[in-house]
């Protein structure tokens, strides 16, 4: 690997990690408020919300380059408070990476917190828990598994990502210009050599990663005596 290709794989390691902090504060409430509602919208919330796993990364990509470019007025709010363009910058890539990831933290969280009986919580208002102290005392430990693999998953989304990457932050050296997008342009200048080596290095690291998923995910199981 190049010392350009490393300058591409901090980018991307940064832009994952950020991306999975984000969406694991935001989707711990969001999804725990959700696994509680009872209203007829739920449906409807839930099909946005895993929206990007069916939707084309360049149909969504799309959207996201015309709602925030500086002529936009969500783009141009934040260039007006700024003094930064979204699009084509790290910045951007954030807010697009946080949206195509969303499904792969908010599924598994959703799936676990839907298993979580209101008798258990009943137990625990009945010692004198409250609201915040049921959620971070009985909820969050509860679903230890399902957190850090949802966390492991849209980590791992997130460095595969590409057709979203292009599409809002382009390919801008040490900004925008992550792993996938690399590969993309060594194998569309036919530098195989070079992308068989990302292209390998992604493939163990995306195996060994579905491998740390499936051990921690997998539910313990007792023998039976």
């Amino acid at each position: 690997m190049t010392q350009e290709d490393w300058v591409a794989m901090t980018v991307t390691v940064q832009l994952a990690a950020l991306t999975s902090a984000i969406l694991l504060a935001a989707c711990l409430p969001l999804a725990w408020r959700l696994s509680r509602s009872q209203s007829r919208w739920r449906p409807v919330i839930e099909a946005v919300l895993a929206l990007p796993l069916v939707l084309p990364p360049t149909v969504l990509g799309f959207y996201l380059l015309v709602l925030l470019n500086p002529d936009a007025f969500l783009g141009g709010l934040w260039f007006t408070l700024t003094g930064d363009a979204l699009t084509f910058t790290f910045s951007g890539l954030v807010i697009a990476s946080v949206i195509y990831s969303l499904p792969f933290m908010m599924q598994p969280l959703l799936g676990a917190f839907d298993t979580i009986e209101e008798e258990t919580l009943e137990a625990a208002a009945s010692l004198g828990c409250g609201a915040r102290e049921r959620f971070f005392a009985v909820v969050l430990p509860t679903s230890q598994r399902a957190i850090v693999a949802a966390s492991l998953l849209t980590f791992a989304h997130t460095i595969g990502e590409f057709g979203v990457v292009l599409m809002m932050g382009g390919n801008i050296p040490g900004e925008t210009r992550v792993i996938s997008v690399v590969m993309f342009e060594q194998v569309e200048t036919l530098q195989y050599s070079g992308a068989h080596q990302l292209a390998a290095a992604l493939l163990l690291f995306s195996f060994l990663l579905l491998l740390l998923v499936y051990g921690v995910y997998r539910p313990s199981r007792r023998r039976a005596v």
